[in-house]
């Protein structure tokens, strides 16, 4: 059993169901009398409630018709066909069959669907491996959230966004989230950053609301920005933050 004064360190699993029954009780009884780890698993609540928003993929374009013109040629049980030795015999009785002319057109239409087929299977690869990166981009938010040192604290950007930074001095790392942000428009993107005693380090891109592990390693940064940049980002902030958010001690 975890010592009253370690309690304050499970507020991150917590939220995120990380605990063993016997922990989970415990804390349960310390978040009655301790306001301040009732208002951190608040906080966390809603971070995980948004990290699943942050990793969600779209399927890849065209995938949908590509199913729904290909499924009709779909056979549940493979054709019965006489067996015929040699593919020279075969052509000939189908030839005989069906004519010269039926006989290139099911070839024609068996190069289509063989087509298709790759098609789709390119498509299902590139969505596994797409899969996979935001399987292993969640690990890494979650690594952050459930460290027991995890601290977090909230904000709100220029543009009227809500913003969350969640911070691990064991892991130097940082998450920020993001609710309600503005489209950045044409030709522009926002940019996060580390504030190093004044000096701004790039720290990712941030296309849309969600949650994203922050890049490089949080350090001696005090705080954390976000600006708004030219598309693909910019080595120095070209404008005033609309966000420079304290991070937690």
């Amino acid at each position: 059993m975890k010592h009253d004064d370690e309690m304050h360190t499970l507020t991150g699993a917590y939220a995120l169901d990380a605990l063993t029954e016997e922990e989970r009780e415990a804390f349960a009884a310390h978040l009655e009398h301790c306001p301040a780890c009732s208002q951190e698993v608040r906080g966390f609540d809603a971070t995980a409630a948004r990290l699943a928003a942050g990793v969600a993929l779209a399927p890849p374009p065209g995938m949908k018709a590509a199913v729904l013109h290909g499924v009709g040629a779909v056979r549940q049980l493979p054709p019965e066909v006489p067996v015929v030795r040699g593919p020279a015999r075969r052509l000939r009785l189908l030839t005989r069959r069906a004519g010269p002319w039926a006989v290139a057109a099911s070839v024609a239409a068996a190069a289509t669907l063989g087509g298709v087929s790759l098609w789709q299977g390119r498509q299902a690869e590139q969505a596994r491996q797409q899969a996979d990166q935001a399987a292993a981009r969640s690990q890494d938010v979650t690594s952050v959230l459930t460290a027991p040192d995890a601290r977090i604290t909230h904000g709100r950007t220029g543009n009227g966004a809500a913003a969350t930074v969640v911070a691990s001095a064991a892991r130097d790392r940082a998450v920020f989230l993001a609710a309600g942000l503005p489209p950045a428009g044409p030709g522009r993107t926002y940019q996060l950053w580390f504030a190093d005693h004044g000096v701004m380090r790039p720290a990712g891109l941030l296309a849309r609301d969600g949650a994203v592990l922050m890049h490089g390693a949080v350090g001696r940064a005090g705080a954390v920005g976000l600006t708004l940049e030219p598309a693909g980002g910019s080595p120095q902030p070209t404008g005033s933050p609309l966000l420079l958010l304290g991070l937690p001690a």
